[in-house]
Protein backbone atom coordinates (compact mmCIF):
# COMPACT_ATOMS: atom_id res chain seq x y z
CA UNK A 1 0.00 0.00 0.00
CA UNK A 2 2.80 2.17 1.03
CA UNK A 3 3.94 1.68 -2.74
CA UNK A 4 0.84 2.29 -4.72
CA UNK A 5 0.63 5.53 -2.34
CA UNK A 6 3.75 7.03 -3.13
CA UNK A 7 3.63 6.35 -6.74
CA UNK A 8 0.16 8.44 -6.61
CA UNK A 9 1.71 10.76 -4.93
CA UNK A 10 4.44 10.86 -7.52
CA UNK A 11 2.22 11.30 -10.45
CA UNK A 12 0.00 13.99 -9.25
CA UNK A 13 3.08 15.37 -8.45
CA UNK A 14 4.19 15.62 -12.06
CA UNK A 15 1.07 16.38 -13.21
CA UNK A 16 1.18 20.06 -11.23
CA UNK A 17 4.70 20.59 -12.55
CA UNK A 18 3.19 20.21 -16.18
CA UNK A 19 0.72 22.25 -14.99
CA UNK A 20 3.12 25.05 -13.95
CA UNK A 21 5.42 24.56 -17.04
CA UNK A 22 5.77 27.48 -19.05
CA UNK A 23 4.84 27.43 -22.60
CA UNK A 24 7.54 25.59 -24.87
CA UNK A 25 9.63 28.12 -27.00
CA UNK A 26 10.49 25.57 -29.69
CA UNK A 27 13.31 26.44 -32.89
CA UNK A 28 13.01 23.91 -35.88
CA UNK A 29 16.17 23.65 -38.24
CA UNK A 30 16.21 21.16 -41.24
CA UNK A 31 19.30 19.86 -42.58
CA UNK A 32 18.33 18.63 -45.65
CA UNK A 33 22.01 16.62 -45.73
CA UNK A 34 22.66 13.24 -47.28
CA UNK A 35 26.38 12.90 -47.73
CA UNK A 36 27.13 10.93 -44.19
CA UNK A 37 26.13 8.05 -46.11
CA UNK A 38 25.67 6.28 -49.32
CA UNK A 39 21.81 6.45 -50.16
CA UNK A 40 20.02 9.11 -51.60
CA UNK A 41 16.61 10.61 -50.10
CA UNK A 42 17.28 11.08 -46.77
CA UNK A 43 17.70 15.10 -47.66
CA UNK A 44 14.01 15.16 -48.64
CA UNK A 45 13.17 14.08 -44.66
CA UNK A 46 12.97 17.66 -43.32
CA UNK A 47 10.51 18.67 -45.59
CA UNK A 48 8.25 15.55 -45.25
CA UNK A 49 7.55 16.06 -41.25
CA UNK A 50 7.09 20.09 -41.50
CA UNK A 51 4.44 18.73 -44.54
CA UNK A 52 2.96 16.04 -41.69
CA UNK A 53 2.07 18.93 -39.70
CA UNK A 54 4.81 18.90 -37.53
CA UNK A 55 4.62 22.84 -36.45
CA UNK A 56 0.56 23.13 -36.13
CA UNK A 57 0.35 20.27 -34.25
CA UNK A 58 3.35 21.25 -31.75
CA UNK A 59 1.50 24.90 -31.22
CA UNK A 60 -1.80 23.48 -30.82
CA UNK A 61 -0.35 21.46 -27.85
CA UNK A 62 0.59 24.81 -26.59
CA UNK A 63 4.37 25.49 -27.89
CA UNK A 64 5.67 28.59 -29.22
CA UNK A 65 6.92 27.60 -32.39
CA UNK A 66 9.91 29.40 -34.33
CA UNK A 67 10.74 27.55 -37.91
CA UNK A 68 14.71 28.81 -39.16
CA UNK A 69 13.83 26.65 -42.20
CA UNK A 70 16.57 24.93 -43.92
CA UNK A 71 20.11 24.93 -43.30
CA UNK A 72 21.87 26.08 -46.70
CA UNK A 73 24.67 23.60 -47.40
CA UNK A 74 27.60 24.07 -49.41
CA UNK A 75 28.07 21.42 -52.44
CA UNK A 76 31.28 20.33 -52.25
CA UNK A 77 32.03 18.53 -55.38
CA UNK A 78 35.50 17.63 -55.35
CA UNK A 79 35.61 15.36 -52.08
CA UNK A 80 37.80 12.48 -52.53
CA UNK A 81 37.93 9.82 -49.13
CA UNK A 82 40.48 10.22 -46.72
CA UNK A 83 41.72 6.50 -46.16
CA UNK A 84 38.55 4.76 -45.93
CA UNK A 85 36.52 7.86 -44.65
CA UNK A 86 34.52 9.39 -47.12
CA UNK A 87 32.82 13.01 -47.94
CA UNK A 88 35.10 14.40 -45.14
CA UNK A 89 34.89 17.93 -46.25
CA UNK A 90 31.23 17.84 -46.88
CA UNK A 91 30.61 16.60 -43.46
CA UNK A 92 32.57 18.46 -42.02
CA UNK A 93 31.21 21.91 -43.83
CA UNK A 94 28.22 20.90 -43.19
CA UNK A 95 28.18 20.31 -39.61
CA UNK A 96 30.00 23.42 -38.71
CA UNK A 97 27.64 25.22 -40.21
CA UNK A 98 24.66 23.44 -38.48
CA UNK A 99 26.58 23.81 -35.29
CA UNK A 100 26.12 27.75 -36.15
CA UNK A 101 22.28 27.57 -36.47
CA UNK A 102 22.00 25.54 -33.13
CA UNK A 103 23.42 27.78 -31.22
CA UNK A 104 21.66 30.61 -32.68
CA UNK A 105 18.52 28.45 -31.64
CA UNK A 106 19.55 28.11 -27.67
CA UNK A 107 20.91 32.10 -27.87
CA UNK A 108 16.92 32.79 -28.92
CA UNK A 109 16.18 30.40 -25.65
CA UNK A 110 14.08 27.52 -27.58
CA UNK A 111 14.41 24.35 -27.56
CA UNK A 112 16.41 23.32 -30.84
CA UNK A 113 14.85 20.51 -32.98
CA UNK A 114 17.07 19.21 -35.62
CA UNK A 115 15.21 17.19 -38.68
CA UNK A 116 17.58 14.95 -40.57
CA UNK A 117 19.33 14.48 -42.86
CA UNK A 118 21.39 11.72 -41.64
CA UNK A 119 22.98 10.89 -38.37
CA UNK A 120 26.28 12.52 -39.30
CA UNK A 121 24.50 15.61 -38.76
CA UNK A 122 24.31 14.93 -34.81
CA UNK A 123 28.48 16.13 -34.61
CA UNK A 124 26.84 19.68 -35.36
CA UNK A 125 23.92 19.71 -33.60
CA UNK A 126 25.18 18.65 -30.45
CA UNK A 127 28.63 20.30 -30.62
CA UNK A 128 25.89 23.49 -31.52
CA UNK A 129 24.14 22.97 -28.26
CA UNK A 130 26.97 22.18 -26.06
CA UNK A 131 29.15 25.54 -27.28
CA UNK A 132 25.98 27.66 -26.28
CA UNK A 133 25.01 26.02 -22.67
CA UNK A 134 28.04 24.46 -21.88
CA UNK A 135 28.13 20.67 -20.68
CA UNK A 136 25.40 18.71 -22.03
CA UNK A 137 24.15 15.09 -21.49
CA UNK A 138 23.37 12.96 -24.50
CA UNK A 139 20.55 10.10 -24.91
CA UNK A 140 21.29 8.34 -27.97
CA UNK A 141 18.45 6.06 -29.36
CA UNK A 142 19.53 4.11 -31.85
CA UNK A 143 19.98 0.50 -33.59
CA UNK A 144 23.34 1.82 -33.89
CA UNK A 145 25.96 3.32 -31.81
CA UNK A 146 27.38 5.63 -34.14
CA UNK A 147 30.89 5.30 -32.46
CA UNK A 148 33.17 4.30 -34.67
CA UNK A 149 36.62 6.15 -35.33
CA UNK A 150 37.76 7.19 -38.43
CA UNK A 151 40.14 4.50 -38.37
CA UNK A 152 38.19 1.64 -37.12
CA UNK A 153 34.97 2.18 -39.46
CA UNK A 154 34.78 -0.56 -42.12
CA UNK A 155 32.43 1.40 -44.43
CA UNK A 156 34.00 4.78 -43.76
CA UNK A 157 30.80 6.10 -43.81
CA UNK A 158 30.42 9.48 -41.28
CA UNK A 159 26.75 8.85 -40.23
CA UNK A 160 28.08 5.79 -38.04
CA UNK A 161 31.24 7.58 -36.00
CA UNK A 162 29.38 10.93 -34.96
CA UNK A 163 29.54 10.10 -31.23
CA UNK A 164 33.92 9.22 -31.64
CA UNK A 165 34.12 13.02 -32.68
CA UNK A 166 31.88 13.99 -29.80
CA UNK A 167 33.29 12.49 -26.85
CA UNK A 168 36.33 13.67 -25.02
CA UNK A 169 37.54 10.11 -24.18
CA UNK A 170 37.92 9.61 -27.70
CA UNK A 171 39.79 12.70 -28.35
CA UNK A 172 43.09 10.94 -29.27
CA UNK A 173 42.11 8.42 -31.60
CA UNK A 174 40.56 11.22 -34.22
CA UNK A 175 43.09 11.88 -37.21
CA UNK A 176 43.40 15.04 -38.79
CA UNK A 177 40.16 15.65 -41.39
CA UNK A 178 39.92 18.06 -44.09
CA UNK A 179 37.01 20.94 -42.29
CA UNK A 180 37.10 19.21 -38.92
CA UNK A 181 39.74 21.62 -37.15
CA UNK A 182 36.32 23.58 -35.40
CA UNK A 183 35.40 20.64 -33.85
CA UNK A 184 36.25 20.16 -30.21
CA UNK A 185 34.49 17.22 -28.13
CA UNK A 186 31.95 18.42 -25.96
CA UNK A 187 30.27 14.77 -24.28
CA UNK A 188 31.87 13.09 -21.45
CA UNK A 189 31.18 8.99 -21.94
CA UNK A 190 29.66 9.10 -18.03
CA UNK A 191 27.18 11.99 -19.46
CA UNK A 192 25.79 9.37 -22.82
CA UNK A 193 23.05 7.15 -22.49
CA UNK A 194 22.08 4.93 -25.42
CA UNK A 195 18.95 3.11 -25.22
CA UNK A 196 17.89 0.56 -27.87
CA UNK A 197 21.37 -0.68 -29.56
CA UNK A 198 21.27 -4.47 -31.80
CA UNK A 199 23.45 -3.53 -34.15
CA UNK A 200 27.32 -2.84 -33.18
CA UNK A 201 30.76 -3.44 -34.95
CA UNK A 202 33.29 -5.30 -32.82
CA UNK A 203 35.07 -1.81 -32.38
CA UNK A 204 32.02 0.05 -30.95
CA UNK A 205 31.30 -2.45 -28.59
CA UNK A 206 35.28 -1.87 -27.17
CA UNK A 207 34.73 1.21 -26.82
CA UNK A 208 31.70 1.40 -25.34
CA UNK A 209 32.77 -1.36 -22.41
CA UNK A 210 36.12 0.58 -22.95
CA UNK A 211 34.76 3.83 -21.46
CA UNK A 212 32.30 2.33 -19.22
CA UNK A 213 29.07 3.91 -21.52
CA UNK A 214 25.49 3.40 -19.91
CA UNK A 215 23.94 1.34 -22.63
CA UNK A 216 20.54 -0.54 -22.33
CA UNK A 217 20.26 -2.50 -25.64
CA UNK A 218 17.30 -3.93 -26.99
CA UNK A 219 18.11 -7.46 -24.71
CA UNK A 220 17.80 -4.87 -22.22
CA UNK A 221 14.66 -3.05 -23.08
CA UNK A 222 13.17 -6.88 -23.62
CA UNK A 223 15.18 -7.69 -19.96
CA UNK A 224 13.53 -5.12 -18.05
CA UNK A 225 10.95 -3.32 -19.89
CA UNK A 226 11.16 -0.20 -21.01
CA UNK A 227 9.61 1.84 -17.89
CA UNK A 228 12.20 0.65 -16.29
CA UNK A 229 14.56 1.56 -18.64
CA UNK A 230 13.77 5.39 -18.48
CA UNK A 231 13.77 5.29 -15.06
CA UNK A 232 16.94 4.17 -14.55
CA UNK A 233 18.12 6.46 -17.49
CA UNK A 234 16.34 9.35 -15.79
CA UNK A 235 17.92 9.15 -12.24
CA UNK A 236 21.30 7.99 -13.91
CA UNK A 237 21.10 11.80 -15.77
CA UNK A 238 19.68 13.15 -12.64
CA UNK A 239 22.24 11.86 -10.07
CA UNK A 240 25.13 14.16 -10.61
CA UNK A 241 24.49 17.70 -11.84
CA UNK A 242 21.38 18.10 -13.55
CA UNK A 243 22.57 18.95 -17.65
CA UNK A 244 20.83 19.93 -20.56
CA UNK A 245 19.78 17.09 -22.31
CA UNK A 246 20.12 16.47 -25.89
CA UNK A 247 18.44 13.30 -27.24
CA UNK A 248 18.97 12.53 -30.51
CA UNK A 249 16.84 10.18 -32.03
CA UNK A 250 17.46 7.78 -35.47
CA UNK A 251 14.13 6.85 -36.82
CA UNK A 252 15.88 3.45 -37.09
CA UNK A 253 15.35 3.20 -33.67
CA UNK A 254 11.74 1.95 -34.01
CA UNK A 255 11.54 -1.69 -35.73
CA UNK A 256 11.02 -1.28 -39.46
CA UNK A 257 7.91 -3.08 -38.99
CA UNK A 258 6.62 0.34 -38.04
CA UNK A 259 9.19 3.10 -39.38
CA UNK A 260 10.31 1.09 -42.62
CA UNK A 261 11.44 4.82 -44.67
CA UNK A 262 15.23 4.65 -43.34
CA UNK A 263 18.59 3.70 -44.79
CA UNK A 264 19.81 0.81 -42.42
CA UNK A 265 16.81 -0.70 -40.60
CA UNK A 266 17.27 -3.71 -38.51
CA UNK A 267 15.02 -5.83 -37.27
CA UNK A 268 13.73 -6.25 -33.32
CA UNK A 269 13.93 -2.73 -32.67
CA UNK A 270 11.59 -0.75 -30.64
CA UNK A 271 7.80 -0.50 -30.87
CA UNK A 272 6.30 2.43 -31.51
CA UNK A 273 4.78 2.45 -27.85
CA UNK A 274 8.11 1.82 -26.42
CA UNK A 275 9.72 4.46 -28.71
CA UNK A 276 7.03 7.07 -27.50
CA UNK A 277 7.03 6.49 -24.07
CA UNK A 278 11.28 7.31 -23.93
CA UNK A 279 10.36 10.95 -25.51
CA UNK A 280 7.70 11.38 -23.32
CA UNK A 281 9.46 10.20 -19.96
CA UNK A 282 12.60 12.43 -21.43
CA UNK A 283 9.89 15.73 -21.78
CA UNK A 284 8.54 15.54 -17.91
CA UNK A 285 12.54 15.36 -16.84
CA UNK A 286 12.41 19.13 -17.58
CA UNK A 287 15.47 19.19 -18.82
CA UNK A 288 15.18 18.50 -22.68
CA UNK A 289 17.08 21.19 -24.39
CA UNK A 290 17.51 19.61 -28.25
CA UNK A 291 16.47 17.37 -30.36
CA UNK A 292 17.72 15.68 -33.19
CA UNK A 293 15.12 13.73 -35.31
CA UNK A 294 16.66 12.08 -38.49
CA UNK A 295 17.49 9.53 -40.76
CA UNK A 296 13.89 9.52 -42.29
CA UNK A 297 13.79 8.43 -46.26
CA UNK A 298 10.93 8.57 -48.36
CA UNK A 299 13.20 6.24 -50.77
CA UNK A 300 13.28 3.80 -48.68
CA UNK A 301 9.49 3.23 -48.45
CA UNK A 302 8.72 0.26 -50.72
CA UNK A 303 4.95 2.02 -50.86
CA UNK A 304 3.29 5.81 -49.90
CA UNK A 305 1.69 3.62 -47.03
CA UNK A 306 5.46 2.86 -45.67
CA UNK A 307 6.80 6.17 -46.30
CA UNK A 308 3.74 7.98 -44.44
CA UNK A 309 4.51 5.01 -41.52
CA UNK A 310 7.98 6.23 -40.92
CA UNK A 311 6.91 10.05 -41.10
CA UNK A 312 4.02 10.04 -38.27
CA UNK A 313 6.04 7.94 -36.18
CA UNK A 314 8.83 10.46 -36.53
CA UNK A 315 5.82 13.72 -35.91
CA UNK A 316 4.67 11.62 -32.99
CA UNK A 317 7.82 10.93 -31.94
CA UNK A 318 8.55 14.66 -31.40
CA UNK A 319 5.14 15.78 -30.54
CA UNK A 320 5.92 13.44 -27.53
CA UNK A 321 9.23 15.32 -26.48
CA UNK A 322 7.03 18.10 -25.90
CA UNK A 323 4.19 17.05 -23.57
CA UNK A 324 1.93 15.69 -25.60
CA UNK A 325 0.74 12.46 -23.80
CA UNK A 326 -1.42 9.70 -24.71
CA UNK A 327 -3.78 9.77 -21.83
CA UNK A 328 -4.64 13.61 -23.19
CA UNK A 329 -3.93 16.68 -23.34
CA UNK A 330 -5.65 20.14 -23.61
CA UNK A 331 -3.48 23.55 -23.72
CA UNK A 332 -3.53 26.09 -20.26
CA UNK A 333 -6.54 28.00 -20.14
CA UNK A 334 -8.65 25.79 -22.02
CA UNK A 335 -12.64 26.40 -21.05
CA UNK A 336 -15.76 24.74 -22.37
CA UNK A 337 -18.27 27.10 -23.81
CA UNK A 338 -20.23 28.27 -21.33
CA UNK A 339 -23.85 27.44 -20.79
CA UNK A 340 -26.08 30.90 -20.38
CA UNK A 341 -26.58 29.71 -16.45
CA UNK A 342 -22.43 29.24 -15.95
CA UNK A 343 -21.59 26.06 -14.27
CA UNK A 344 -18.98 24.02 -12.49
CA UNK A 345 -17.16 23.15 -15.87
CA UNK A 346 -15.94 27.00 -16.27
CA UNK A 347 -14.38 27.26 -12.72
CA UNK A 348 -11.06 29.12 -13.35
CA UNK A 349 -10.05 26.31 -10.72
CA UNK A 350 -10.20 24.04 -13.66
CA UNK A 351 -7.10 21.55 -14.19
CA UNK A 352 -5.18 22.65 -17.37
CA UNK A 353 -2.79 19.68 -18.12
Amino acid sequence: MHSFLMKAMRSAWMLRQLALRPRAAVGVVGAPFSRGQPRGGVEGGPDLIRAAGLLDRLNQQGCEVKDYGNVAFEDVVVDEPIGRVKCVRAVGGANQRLSEVVQAVKRDGRTSVMLGGDHSLAIGSVHGHAAAVGGVAVVWVDAHADVNTPLSSHTGNLHGQPMSFLLHELQHEIPVLPNFSWIKPCVWAKDLVYVGLRDLDPAEHYILKLLGVKVFSMTDVDHLGVARVMEETCEYLCARVKKPIHLSYDIDAIDPSVAPATGTPVVGGLTYREGVYIAEQLSQTGLLSAVDLVEVNPLRGQTEKEVQATVGTAVDLLLACFGRLRSGNHPPGFRLPESPGGGLMASPTAPTV
